[in-house]
């Protein structure tokens, strides 16, 4: 399922593909654009995102 985002550094749009398989789920991404880490998280039920975050990573 594709998600649509900000990057949190740079404010570049980013469409990315979430599993549905995956109920709930933390990883860290690069920006395509500017290449800084983002934490994504994000949780589905019923084939819907019900939250989801993109943040800087914290160091």
């Amino acid at each position: 399922m594709e998600h649509d985002f900000s990057c949190p550094y740079c404010l570049a749009p980013i469409s990315m593909l979430l599993d549905p398989s995956i109920a709930s789920q933390t990883y860290v991404e690069d920006c395509e654009v500017c290449c800084s880490p983002i934490e994504i998280r994000y949780q589905i039920e019923d084939d819907a995102v019900v939250a989801f975050s993109a943040e800087r990573l914290v160091e």
